[in-house]
């Protein structure tokens, strides 16, 4: 037992460098898989970044509804052309002596049972 333990300990000293440099290579793999797909990894800040674009469009376009709507409230505030529009758009309003026609709508589609 001692000759195998002097046995192995002579060929740990031999091949100390050769070991050094796999654990050296081992260690730097697992960093860089780390880095990569680790939970705050390049994967993942790709992720990220596609959301962030994503959400940057959704509150631009939120902010130009916003004002959009700010503008309409205002005209209907303020312009009496915008206020006639939408009476007679929406509460179906008429001048007198006008006579307003209306088309039905497409009528409801009944399931089908078997």
């Amino acid at each position: 037992m001692h000759t195998l333990l002097k046995s192995a300990f002579d060929w740990a000293s031999r091949s100390r460098r050769k070991l050094a440099t796999g654990s050296v290579g081992c260690l730097a793999i697992v960093m860089a898989w780390h880095v990569i797909f680790g939970a705050n990894g390049l994967v993942v800040y790709q992720q990220k970044r596609h959301e962030y674009h994503q959400l940057q469009q959704q509150i631009q376009s939120l902010q130009q509804q916003t004002q959009d709507l700010g503008q309409q409230i205002k005209a209907l505030r303020t312009d009496p052309q915008s206020i006639e529009k939408e009476a007679r758009e929406h509460l179906r309003y008429a001048r007198p002596g006008e006579l307003v026609y209306t088309l039905p709508g497409k009528p409801a589609v009944a399931p089908v049972r078997k």
